[in-house]
């Protein structure tokens, strides 16, 4: 494999608008030997102008490998269907694009409509979990051997000596719906515990979303105890993790959830929702609840704060899980051998 083109949201590098699948974007496209990466700045899924991406398709030459993410491919069909007639098309999902939360029924629907042509059309699909590959295969109706499954990788870290062990909190996140932070401060109010917690993640993807937490900090006067970080990255968020007792993901939906090999891969423990491949892959090293359920978040951290037998063995399992993650070098390996295969 000689060539692989790989086109990417515009703001895969911006450090303001830090995400799992960016991250994932850019640890791949710097395993992958041989690319050609074009970068396209418009508002994807719903572009105000496609011209961009219909030159930069055009210009490659018949015949060669594209690997195109799926929030710059899934809702174009128009552009993408007529290329795969001569480029061997790779289309990375990071989350269905109708699986958004807050989408209008009809936009919802429009989205799932333009996706399943998209990858109907393309060569192969490519999942980042075997939940993932299994919910496109089975909800678009997509032949399972053109569907692939490459997980992220994880970087070694080291251990997390947390604060005092049980009151450090931290939600790694994009400050948006489907993350549920608006959930968690909700929950965190109900608590008598004495805690601390950091929501790092961006706030400019849904600001309307961000005042609304901000106005749920307030309402319950939790201004001392819950911050709202923005955006951390480098130094700053290894300090946010170094410390950290419990790392909390509330999300009404995910693929993967990177942030639960993160935390692991510092021995931290987890509160996470059930949803995708976030059960399986965080195994016996968290408390796992239900979406969207604000008492079910409320049980899970009474039982985080009630009981140091049971923290000490989530962080046990926690630093079983640290030394089974595979590195980023295996993702990218795993995504040659897909493209290899066109």
């Amino acid at each position: 494999m000689t060539v692989v083109h790989v086109v990417l949201p515009g703001d895969v590098d911006d450090p303001t608008v830090p995400s799992g699948g960016n991250s994932y974007d850019r640890r791949v496209c710097a395993g992958l030997p041989g690319v050609r990466e074009t970068a396209l700045s418009e508002t994807w899924p719903r572009p105000a102008s496609v011209a961009g991406l219909a030159s930069a398709l055009a210009a490659i030459p018949d015949g060669d490998i594209v690997l195109l993410d799926g929030l710059v491919a899934c809702g174009v069909p128009e552009v993408v269907v007529p290329q795969a007639r001569r480029l061997r098309l790779a289309v990375l999902v990071h989350l269905p694009l109708a699986d958004e939360t807050g989408l209008e029924p009809a936009e919802a629907s429009d989205l799932d409509t333009r996706e399943r042509e998209t990858l109907h059309a393309a060569h192969a699909v490519i999942a980042t979990s075997p939940w993932a590959a299994r919910r496109l295969t089975d909800h678009h109706g997509l032949p399972p051997e053109k569907v692939h499954v490459v997980p992220p990788g994880t970087d070694p870290a080291p251990l997390a000596p947390g604060t005092d062990g049980v009151s450090g909190l931290l939600c790694v996140a994009s400050i948006t719906p489907r993350k549920g932070q608006d959930l968690l401060v909700q929950a965190l109010a109900r608590l008598d515990e004495p805690w601390h917690c950091t929501l790092a993640g961006p706030l400019r993807r849904d600001p309307a979303y961000v005042d609304e937490v901000r106005r749920l900090i307030g309402r319950h006067g939790l201004g001392e105890r819950v911050e709202l970080a923005g955006p951390l990255t480098g130094d700053a968020l290894e300090n946010a993790y170094a410390a950290a007792d419990l790392v909390i993901l509330p999300s009404l939906a995910e693929t993967y959830g990177m942030v639960i090999t993160e935390a692991l891969a510092r021995g931290i423990p987890l509160l996470a929702t059930d949803v995708a491949g976030i059960a399986e892959t965080l195994g016996a090293a968290g408390i796992v609840v239900p979406p969207g359920n604000i008492p079910a978040l409320v049980r899970g951290l009474v039982s985080w704060f009630a009981d140091p037998v049971k923290r000490d063995a989530l962080r046990g399992e926690a630093r079983v899980r640290r030394g089974k993650l595979a590195p980023w070098i295996e993702t990218s390996e795993m995504m040659a051998a897909v493209l290899a295969r066109l």
